[in-house]
C-alpha cells in the first residue's frame, strides 16, 4: 500500500512539472467614473503610461522614472476619432492584450476598435480594426 502511495505521488509530481503554464488574461484597470476626460492606463512597463482622451481617442504615451532623465510625454495619436459633436466623456477605454507593447482602443457608442502599438517613436502605431 505504502508503495502504491508513493508511485502515485511520484507520477502527479512528474506530470505536474511537465504541466504547461496558461498565460492569465491582461488585468483590466479603468475607473468607474465615466465622466472624466482622461484617464493614465498603465502598461507592463514601470515607467510607461498612456494617457488617452476619453471624448475623441487622442493618447499619448507617459515616460517616467526616479531619475529626471527619460521624462517624456510624446504623441500616440493627435487625431480626434470622433466628430466634434459626438465627442462625449468615457467614449474610449484602453484594454490590454497579450502583447505589452499592444492595446485595443475601443469606441463604446459605435463599437470601432484600434490595435494601439506603444515603444520608441518609429514602433508607434495606430491601426484601424475592420
Amino acid at each position: 500500500m505504502k508503495t502504491r502511495f508513493i508511485t502515485l505521488f511520484l507520477l502527479l509530481y512528474v506530470a505536474k512539472s511537465f504541466a504547461q503554464n496558461i498565460p492569465r488574461a491582461p488585468i483590466q484597470i479603468n475607473s468607474i467614473d465615466s465622466t472624466v476626460v482622461y484617464k493614465l492606463f498603465p502598461t507592463q512597463n514601470a515607467f510607461t503610461f498612456i494617457k488617452l482622451n476619453t471624448r475623441n481617442g487622442q493618447m499619448w504615451q507617459v515616460e517616467s522614472n526616479k531619475s529626471n532623465k527619460n521624462k517624456a510625454v510624446t504623441t500616440l495619436s493627435a487625431i480626434s476619432l470622433a466628430n466634434k459633436d459626438e465627442e462625449r466623456n468615457g467614449r474610449f477605454v484602453l484594454y490590454q492584450t497579450f502583447n505589452i507593447f499592444d492595446f485595443i482602443l475601443l469606441d463604446q457608442i459605435d463599437g470601432r476598435m484600434w490595435q494601439i502599438t506603444w515603444g520608441r517613436e518609429k514602433d508607434r502605431k495606430v491601426l484601424l480594426i475592420e
